[in-house]
């Protein structure tokens, strides 16, 4: 399975250290890039891990500062770095007796970036896979995988999540024997102007969309009601460029990826192109997971689990359309989340099933990757969320 956009940045990267290990024992400096480290708990894993950004020669640096918060699979992770929270799904199928996956709030302290656990609430659906905040950030958006459901709760000024203010359950079914049984919604996105919400559905091979309040964290069905794609295809996540113009879907179970053009003002979405991700002539077992855009907006990446390397598209700036640049190996088994440092000079990608994390140099005139630092270990990484930290007392 599985923020606004001016107080939010992800990316996936790690480096695994015992959890006896202190955070608090290596003080991060006031300019400090953080980087928190989501994981699946079922194996070696305890939570969130801490790590601060080094710049070196070969690139940047993981320092590892310790087990920053012990929660159950912490998949994906949001950052409000305006008022230091952090979010996280827990994603479980029980939660306190009841079949529900959660989400955690937890403050960060500034001058150490350790977690501390604000609450946790149950999001009525199980396996909760992805999760964005509104850009007001009065709202925090769950989307509930094995349940097909989507959640909304309110933020309080503190960061505790409130009460339920929105629920969404989706209904129907595709074409895929195993996967596509029921709905499984995968991934929230807003489109630029936070007016709109996007959900990836994978078993229903639609992107839903709905008109979104923020005073009131209320989602209601927007018209159109979804975008299509194709029978099998499996659509995961979602990206839109930042004029809004255009909107990228990679698609899990055929490994492609759909351009689509955004009629202003509106959640209507019209197809322009489907790519495949995969070289040509690969003939293994291979899906989609991640999808990124440069910051730039040069170029999109997308990650395969199979054939496990990232896909290299340079893109059209009047049309939106994709033109394969290049396929990078990741080094590693099952490439999950990857993302950019802030400067966009480096990608982390997180190999899920190797345990380890690739950081790549970006060539900013080609897109193509070039691995620049030797690959670090992490226990089944699947997200990470960068921060800069204030210094403590402000």
């Amino acid at each position: 399975m599985r923020l606004s956009p001016s107080s939010i940045a992800l990316i996936c990267t790690a480096m695994f250290i015992p959890e006896s290990a202190a955070a608090a024992a290596t003080p991060a400096g006031a300019l400090d890039l953080l980087a928190y480290v989501g994981t699946y708990t079922t194996g070696e894993s305890k939570g969130i891990y801490l790590f601060r950004v080094q710049d070196g020669p070969a690139g940047p640096a993981l320092v590892p500062m310790g087990l920053a918060a012990a929660t159950a699979s912490p998949s994906f992770l949001a950052v409000d770095a305006r008022r230091r929270l952090l979010f996280a799904v827990n994603e479980t199928s029980n939660h306190e007796g009841r079949t529900s996956g959660a989400v955690s709030a937890f403050s960060i302290e500034a001058g150490t970036g350790q977690l501390t656990l604000l609450n946790q609430k149950a999001t009525n659906g199980t396996d909760p896979c992805h999760l964005m905040l509104d850009p007001s950030g009065q709202n925090l958006l769950i989307a509930n995988y094995s349940s097909g459901s989507v959640a909304v709760f309110r933020v309080g000024a503190d960061g505790r999540l409130g009460e339920m203010s929105s629920f969404v359950q989706h209904e129907g079914r595709s074409v895929h024997p195993r996967r596509q049984t029921g709905p499984h919604a995968h991934a929230i996105t807003f489109d630029p102007s936070g007016r709109f919400v996007f959900v990836c559905d994978l078993g229903l091979d639609r992107v839903m969309a709905y008109r979104f309040d923020a005073a009131t964290g209320k989602l209601t069905a927007a018209d159109p009601a979804f975008a299509p794609l194709a029978p099998g295809a499996g659509p995961r996540h979602m990206v839109f460029r930042s004029d809004g113009k255009f909107a990228y879907v990679v698609n899990e179970l055929n490994s492609t990826v759909t351009a689509f053009a955004v009629e202003p003002g509106t959640a209507r979405l019209r197809e322009v192109q489907t790519v495949p991700t995969l070289p040509a002539g690969f003939a293994g077992n291979s899906t989609c997971a991640e999808i990124q855009l440069h910051p730039s907006g040069g170029f999109l990446y997308a990650s395969n689990r199979g054939h496990d390397s990232l896909a290299i598209f340079a893109i059209d700036a009047a049309t939106g359309t994709l033109r394969v640049v290049d396929h990078h190996l990741t080094g590693g088994k099952t490439p999950r989340h990857f993302d950019f440092n802030p400067a966009g000079t480096h990608l982390f990608a997180a190999n899920q099933n190797t345990d380890t994390i690739q950081v790549n140099a970006v060539d900013a005139v080609t897109g193509r990757l070039t691995a620049a630092v030797g690959l670090t270990s992490v226990p089944a990484p699947v997200c990470i969320a960068f921060l800069h930290p204030a210094p403590a007392g402000r």
